[in-house]
Protein backbone atom coordinates (compact mmCIF):
# COMPACT_ATOMS: atom_id res chain seq x y z
CA UNK A 1 0.00 0.00 0.00
CA UNK A 2 2.74 2.39 0.63
CA UNK A 3 6.01 2.67 -1.18
CA UNK A 4 8.11 3.82 1.97
CA UNK A 5 8.07 2.93 5.89
CA UNK A 6 8.20 7.24 5.67
CA UNK A 7 5.10 7.26 3.68
CA UNK A 8 3.09 4.84 6.13
CA UNK A 9 4.34 6.96 9.09
CA UNK A 10 2.90 10.00 7.71
CA UNK A 11 0.01 8.45 6.50
CA UNK A 12 -0.43 7.41 10.32
CA UNK A 13 0.22 10.50 11.83
CA UNK A 14 -2.63 12.07 9.51
CA UNK A 15 -5.16 10.19 10.85
CA UNK A 16 -4.23 10.48 14.44
CA UNK A 17 -4.63 14.39 14.22
CA UNK A 18 -7.78 13.44 12.53
CA UNK A 19 -8.41 11.74 15.17
CA UNK A 20 -7.54 14.04 17.42
CA UNK A 21 -9.23 16.96 16.13
CA UNK A 22 -12.41 14.72 15.10
CA UNK A 23 -12.32 14.81 11.72
CA UNK A 24 -11.79 11.04 11.23
CA UNK A 25 -14.66 8.75 9.90
CA UNK A 26 -14.46 5.13 8.77
CA UNK A 27 -13.83 4.61 5.60
CA UNK A 28 -16.06 1.62 5.39
CA UNK A 29 -19.34 4.05 6.43
CA UNK A 30 -18.74 5.83 3.59
CA UNK A 31 -18.82 3.11 0.26
CA UNK A 32 -22.56 2.97 0.88
CA UNK A 33 -24.35 4.10 -2.37
CA UNK A 34 -26.28 7.76 -2.07
CA UNK A 35 -29.57 5.33 -3.28
CA UNK A 36 -29.04 2.71 -0.35
CA UNK A 37 -28.35 5.71 1.69
CA UNK A 38 -31.62 8.02 0.45
CA UNK A 39 -33.88 6.10 2.69
CA UNK A 40 -32.08 7.18 5.99
CA UNK A 41 -32.41 11.06 5.04
CA UNK A 42 -36.28 10.64 3.85
CA UNK A 43 -36.71 8.81 7.39
CA UNK A 44 -35.02 12.21 9.39
CA UNK A 45 -37.94 14.39 7.49
CA UNK A 46 -40.59 15.58 9.87
CA UNK A 47 -43.05 17.52 6.54
CA UNK A 48 -46.01 16.67 5.61
CA UNK A 49 -47.41 13.97 3.38
CA UNK A 50 -47.46 16.09 0.21
CA UNK A 51 -44.27 17.94 0.59
CA UNK A 52 -43.08 14.50 0.99
CA UNK A 53 -44.20 13.04 -2.19
CA UNK A 54 -42.44 16.83 -3.19
CA UNK A 55 -39.50 15.50 -2.69
CA UNK A 56 -39.55 12.32 -3.66
CA UNK A 57 -40.33 13.44 -6.83
CA UNK A 58 -37.29 16.01 -6.94
CA UNK A 59 -35.55 13.00 -5.88
CA UNK A 60 -36.34 10.48 -8.81
CA UNK A 61 -36.04 12.76 -11.52
CA UNK A 62 -33.37 15.02 -10.49
CA UNK A 63 -30.92 13.42 -8.19
CA UNK A 64 -31.38 9.57 -8.18
CA UNK A 65 -30.20 9.12 -12.29
CA UNK A 66 -27.04 11.32 -11.41
CA UNK A 67 -25.97 10.09 -8.08
CA UNK A 68 -28.34 7.35 -7.01
CA UNK A 69 -25.89 4.13 -8.25
CA UNK A 70 -22.63 6.65 -6.70
CA UNK A 71 -20.34 5.88 -3.51
CA UNK A 72 -20.73 8.52 -0.84
CA UNK A 73 -17.25 8.74 -0.83
CA UNK A 74 -16.59 9.03 -4.05
CA UNK A 75 -19.20 12.22 -5.58
CA UNK A 76 -16.78 15.12 -5.90
CA UNK A 77 -17.11 18.61 -5.79
CA UNK A 78 -16.29 18.95 -9.10
CA UNK A 79 -18.90 16.76 -10.39
CA UNK A 80 -21.47 18.27 -7.98
CA UNK A 81 -20.74 21.45 -9.42
CA UNK A 82 -21.10 20.85 -12.66
CA UNK A 83 -24.23 18.68 -12.32
CA UNK A 84 -25.84 21.79 -10.90
CA UNK A 85 -24.74 23.89 -13.50
CA UNK A 86 -26.47 21.36 -16.38
CA UNK A 87 -29.64 21.24 -14.52
CA UNK A 88 -30.86 24.40 -16.46
CA UNK A 89 -30.86 22.34 -19.49
CA UNK A 90 -34.05 22.01 -21.73
CA UNK A 91 -35.77 18.07 -20.56
CA UNK A 92 -38.08 16.99 -22.48
CA UNK A 93 -38.52 20.34 -24.42
CA UNK A 94 -38.84 22.24 -20.89
CA UNK A 95 -36.19 24.36 -19.01
CA UNK A 96 -35.47 23.14 -14.94
CA UNK A 97 -36.70 26.14 -13.72
CA UNK A 98 -34.55 27.69 -11.38
CA UNK A 99 -36.56 27.39 -7.81
CA UNK A 100 -36.71 23.87 -9.15
CA UNK A 101 -32.73 23.71 -9.81
CA UNK A 102 -32.40 25.00 -6.08
CA UNK A 103 -34.51 22.68 -4.61
CA UNK A 104 -32.91 19.64 -6.36
CA UNK A 105 -29.21 20.84 -5.47
CA UNK A 106 -29.90 21.51 -1.54
CA UNK A 107 -31.84 18.24 -1.45
CA UNK A 108 -28.92 16.68 -2.55
CA UNK A 109 -26.64 19.05 -0.32
CA UNK A 110 -28.76 18.18 2.39
CA UNK A 111 -28.35 14.25 2.17
CA UNK A 112 -24.63 14.94 2.15
CA UNK A 113 -24.91 17.07 5.79
CA UNK A 114 -26.81 14.04 7.28
CA UNK A 115 -23.99 11.79 5.93
CA UNK A 116 -21.17 14.19 7.66
CA UNK A 117 -23.06 13.95 10.49
CA UNK A 118 -23.66 10.51 10.48
CA UNK A 119 -20.04 9.78 10.23
CA UNK A 120 -19.70 8.64 6.56
CA UNK A 121 -18.17 11.62 4.95
CA UNK A 122 -15.48 13.75 6.58
CA UNK A 123 -17.07 16.74 4.66
CA UNK A 124 -19.56 17.44 2.23
CA UNK A 125 -18.90 16.71 -1.07
CA UNK A 126 -21.79 19.63 -2.42
CA UNK A 127 -19.78 22.50 -1.06
CA UNK A 128 -16.23 23.85 -1.61
CA UNK A 129 -13.71 23.14 0.82
CA UNK A 130 -14.01 26.17 2.61
CA UNK A 131 -17.58 25.50 2.95
CA UNK A 132 -19.16 27.59 0.37
CA UNK A 133 -22.08 26.77 -2.11
CA UNK A 134 -21.54 30.36 -3.71
CA UNK A 135 -22.51 30.15 -7.35
CA UNK A 136 -23.48 26.11 -7.57
CA UNK A 137 -27.52 27.70 -8.46
CA UNK A 138 -28.99 30.72 -9.54
CA UNK A 139 -31.54 32.64 -7.51
CA UNK A 140 -35.06 32.43 -8.62
CA UNK A 141 -36.47 35.94 -9.84
CA UNK A 142 -38.61 37.78 -6.90
CA UNK A 143 -41.94 38.09 -7.72
CA UNK A 144 -42.69 41.44 -7.57
CA UNK A 145 -46.02 41.66 -8.29
CA UNK A 146 -49.40 39.59 -8.24
CA UNK A 147 -52.91 39.97 -9.27
CA UNK A 148 -54.97 41.52 -6.68
CA UNK A 149 -59.03 41.80 -6.58
CA UNK A 150 -60.50 44.80 -5.50
CA UNK A 151 -63.57 44.28 -3.15
CA UNK A 152 -66.02 44.52 -6.06
CA UNK A 153 -64.52 42.00 -8.12
CA UNK A 154 -64.29 39.67 -4.83
CA UNK A 155 -67.71 39.48 -4.51
CA UNK A 156 -68.64 39.36 -8.51
CA UNK A 157 -66.41 36.42 -8.31
CA UNK A 158 -68.11 35.01 -5.07
CA UNK A 159 -72.01 35.65 -6.78
CA UNK A 160 -70.46 33.95 -9.69
CA UNK A 161 -69.24 30.85 -7.93
CA UNK A 162 -73.05 29.58 -6.20
CA UNK A 163 -72.85 27.67 -2.95
CA UNK A 164 -69.33 28.12 -3.34
CA UNK A 165 -69.91 31.44 -2.32
CA UNK A 166 -69.01 31.89 1.17
CA UNK A 167 -65.55 29.61 0.91
CA UNK A 168 -64.79 31.87 -1.75
CA UNK A 169 -65.59 35.06 0.23
CA UNK A 170 -63.64 33.43 3.26
CA UNK A 171 -60.68 32.64 1.17
CA UNK A 172 -60.26 36.66 0.09
CA UNK A 173 -60.84 37.91 3.07
CA UNK A 174 -58.37 35.40 5.39
CA UNK A 175 -55.43 34.51 3.17
CA UNK A 176 -56.36 30.83 3.80
CA UNK A 177 -54.50 28.64 1.63
CA UNK A 178 -56.70 26.51 -0.33
CA UNK A 179 -55.50 22.66 1.44
CA UNK A 180 -56.22 24.77 5.22
CA UNK A 181 -59.91 25.82 3.71
CA UNK A 182 -61.13 22.93 2.32
CA UNK A 183 -60.04 21.20 5.81
CA UNK A 184 -61.93 23.83 8.25
CA UNK A 185 -64.62 22.33 10.61
CA UNK A 186 -67.32 23.18 12.42
CA UNK A 187 -65.24 23.11 15.91
CA UNK A 188 -62.97 25.73 14.22
CA UNK A 189 -64.98 28.38 13.86
CA UNK A 190 -65.53 31.09 16.84
CA UNK A 191 -68.83 32.95 15.00
CA UNK A 192 -68.82 35.66 17.95
CA UNK A 193 -65.37 36.64 17.11
CA UNK A 194 -65.12 36.12 13.63
CA UNK A 195 -62.58 33.89 13.74
CA UNK A 196 -61.60 30.56 12.44
CA UNK A 197 -58.73 28.50 13.58
CA UNK A 198 -56.79 26.74 11.41
CA UNK A 199 -55.61 23.97 12.39
CA UNK A 200 -54.95 21.26 9.67
CA UNK A 201 -54.90 20.95 6.13
CA UNK A 202 -55.88 18.89 2.99
CA UNK A 203 -53.17 18.05 0.45
CA UNK A 204 -53.44 15.44 -1.87
CA UNK A 205 -50.56 12.90 -2.44
CA UNK A 206 -51.12 10.46 -5.75
CA UNK A 207 -54.77 10.96 -5.93
CA UNK A 208 -55.51 10.40 -3.03
CA UNK A 209 -56.20 13.22 -0.25
CA UNK A 210 -54.36 13.37 3.26
CA UNK A 211 -55.26 15.23 6.44
CA UNK A 212 -52.25 16.68 8.26
CA UNK A 213 -50.47 19.56 9.54
CA UNK A 214 -50.62 23.10 8.14
CA UNK A 215 -47.72 24.02 5.47
CA UNK A 216 -45.75 25.39 8.51
CA UNK A 217 -46.62 22.90 11.00
CA UNK A 218 -47.83 25.63 13.00
CA UNK A 219 -51.39 26.23 14.08
CA UNK A 220 -52.83 29.91 14.02
CA UNK A 221 -56.13 32.26 14.12
CA UNK A 222 -57.62 34.11 11.41
CA UNK A 223 -60.35 36.77 11.47
CA UNK A 224 -63.09 37.49 9.00
CA UNK A 225 -64.67 40.31 8.08
CA UNK A 226 -68.11 40.71 10.53
CA UNK A 227 -70.25 40.87 7.67
CA UNK A 228 -69.49 37.14 7.01
CA UNK A 229 -70.60 35.87 10.36
CA UNK A 230 -74.32 35.49 8.95
CA UNK A 231 -72.87 33.09 6.07
CA UNK A 232 -70.67 31.51 8.13
CA UNK A 233 -73.53 30.38 11.01
CA UNK A 234 -75.94 29.48 7.89
CA UNK A 235 -72.75 26.64 6.75
CA UNK A 236 -72.40 25.60 10.16
CA UNK A 237 -76.53 24.62 10.39
CA UNK A 238 -77.56 20.96 10.62
CA UNK A 239 -74.02 20.17 10.61
CA UNK A 240 -72.01 18.27 13.90
CA UNK A 241 -68.85 20.03 15.07
CA UNK A 242 -66.31 17.33 13.28
CA UNK A 243 -68.36 18.48 9.80
CA UNK A 244 -66.19 20.13 7.46
CA UNK A 245 -66.89 24.02 7.42
CA UNK A 246 -67.26 23.74 3.32
CA UNK A 247 -67.87 20.91 1.90
CA UNK A 248 -68.39 19.52 -1.28
CA UNK A 249 -71.91 18.99 -3.35
CA UNK A 250 -72.24 15.21 -2.50
CA UNK A 251 -70.18 15.47 0.94
CA UNK A 252 -67.08 14.76 1.84
CA UNK A 253 -63.94 17.05 1.24
CA UNK A 254 -63.59 19.05 -1.89
CA UNK A 255 -60.86 17.73 -4.20
CA UNK A 256 -58.59 20.60 -5.27
CA UNK A 257 -59.75 19.56 -9.60
CA UNK A 258 -62.80 19.22 -8.82
CA UNK A 259 -63.38 22.66 -6.61
CA UNK A 260 -61.83 24.34 -10.12
CA UNK A 261 -64.35 23.04 -12.30
CA UNK A 262 -67.24 22.79 -10.72
CA UNK A 263 -67.18 26.09 -8.62
CA UNK A 264 -64.25 28.53 -9.11
CA UNK A 265 -63.36 27.97 -12.83
CA UNK A 266 -66.94 28.69 -14.32
CA UNK A 267 -66.98 31.30 -11.89
CA UNK A 268 -64.11 33.08 -12.86
CA UNK A 269 -65.28 32.73 -16.34
CA UNK A 270 -68.44 34.74 -15.82
CA UNK A 271 -67.33 37.67 -13.39
CA UNK A 272 -64.27 37.95 -16.43
CA UNK A 273 -61.15 37.26 -14.37
CA UNK A 274 -59.44 34.67 -16.88
CA UNK A 275 -56.64 33.50 -15.69
CA UNK A 276 -57.27 33.43 -11.98
CA UNK A 277 -56.61 31.11 -9.97
CA UNK A 278 -57.76 29.82 -5.77
CA UNK A 279 -54.25 31.03 -5.40
CA UNK A 280 -55.25 34.35 -6.23
CA UNK A 281 -57.18 34.71 -3.52
CA UNK A 282 -54.66 34.69 -1.11
CA UNK A 283 -53.17 37.10 -2.61
CA UNK A 284 -56.04 39.00 -2.79
CA UNK A 285 -56.77 38.88 0.81
CA UNK A 286 -52.96 40.20 1.69
CA UNK A 287 -53.50 43.61 -0.85
CA UNK A 288 -57.07 44.19 1.30
CA UNK A 289 -55.54 43.58 4.22
CA UNK A 290 -52.65 46.63 3.66
CA UNK A 291 -55.53 48.57 2.05
CA UNK A 292 -57.42 48.26 5.09
CA UNK A 293 -53.99 48.94 7.09
CA UNK A 294 -52.45 46.34 8.08
CA UNK A 295 -48.34 46.22 8.58
CA UNK A 296 -46.34 43.51 7.73
CA UNK A 297 -46.74 41.45 11.22
CA UNK A 298 -50.53 41.69 10.74
CA UNK A 299 -50.49 39.98 7.47
CA UNK A 300 -47.29 37.56 8.74
CA UNK A 301 -49.49 36.20 11.15
CA UNK A 302 -52.94 36.60 9.10
CA UNK A 303 -50.88 34.56 6.13
CA UNK A 304 -49.05 31.70 8.13
CA UNK A 305 -45.70 33.07 7.12
CA UNK A 306 -42.65 31.93 8.58
CA UNK A 307 -41.09 35.35 9.19
CA UNK A 308 -42.13 38.96 8.18
CA UNK A 309 -39.21 39.05 6.14
CA UNK A 310 -40.75 35.88 3.75
CA UNK A 311 -43.77 38.37 3.57
CA UNK A 312 -42.13 41.33 2.55
CA UNK A 313 -40.47 39.59 0.06
CA UNK A 314 -43.31 38.00 -1.77
CA UNK A 315 -45.41 41.26 -1.20
CA UNK A 316 -42.70 43.84 -1.35
CA UNK A 317 -44.87 45.54 -4.31
CA UNK A 318 -48.01 46.14 -1.44
CA UNK A 319 -45.72 47.69 0.99
CA UNK A 320 -43.58 49.86 -1.29
CA UNK A 321 -47.35 51.30 -1.58
CA UNK A 322 -47.80 51.45 2.62
CA UNK A 323 -44.30 53.43 2.47
CA UNK A 324 -45.64 56.13 -0.27
CA UNK A 325 -48.77 56.20 2.64
CA UNK A 326 -46.39 56.77 5.56
CA UNK A 327 -44.65 59.69 4.08
CA UNK A 328 -47.51 61.02 3.28
CA UNK A 329 -49.21 60.48 6.64
CA UNK A 330 -45.58 62.34 7.78
CA UNK A 331 -46.28 65.37 5.74
CA UNK A 332 -49.81 65.45 7.28
CA UNK A 333 -48.24 65.61 10.92
CA UNK A 334 -45.95 68.00 10.09
CA UNK A 335 -48.18 70.45 8.46
CA UNK A 336 -50.66 70.10 11.59
CA UNK A 337 -47.16 70.70 13.84
CA UNK A 338 -46.26 73.73 12.15
CA UNK A 339 -49.60 75.00 11.73
CA UNK A 340 -50.37 75.58 15.54
CA UNK A 341 -46.77 76.45 16.24
CA UNK A 342 -46.11 80.17 17.01
CA UNK A 343 -43.18 80.35 14.69
CA UNK A 344 -45.10 79.34 11.63
CA UNK A 345 -48.29 80.89 9.82
CA UNK A 346 -51.88 78.96 9.78
CA UNK A 347 -51.63 79.52 6.13
CA UNK A 348 -47.94 78.67 5.10
CA UNK A 349 -45.56 76.27 6.31
CA UNK A 350 -41.75 77.09 5.88
CA UNK A 351 -39.88 76.14 3.11
CA UNK A 352 -37.35 72.94 3.58
CA UNK A 353 -34.40 75.44 3.57
CA UNK A 354 -35.76 77.47 6.82
CA UNK A 355 -36.88 74.57 8.74
CA UNK A 356 -34.56 73.78 11.92
CA UNK A 357 -31.99 71.04 11.07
Amino acid sequence: MFATKGEASAWESSQKLRVRSGEWTDPQRGKVTLEAFAPQWFDSLSVTESTRANYQSVYDTHIKPQWGPMRLDRIAYSDVKKWAANLSSARNGRRLSASRQRQAYRMLRSMLDLAVEDGRLPRNPAKSAAGSTKGLTRRAPRQRSHRYLSHEQLRSLAEAAGDSKTLVLAMGYSGLRWGEAAAVRVEDVDVLRSQIHVRRAHSEVNGKLIVGATKTHATRVVALPKFLRVAIEEQMKGRAVTDLLFPAPKGGPWYYANFRKLAFDPAVKASGLTGLTPHGLRHTAASLAVQAGANVKAVQRMLGHQSAAMTLDVYADLFDGDLQGVAERLDEAARASWSSSKKATVAKLPDAASMPS
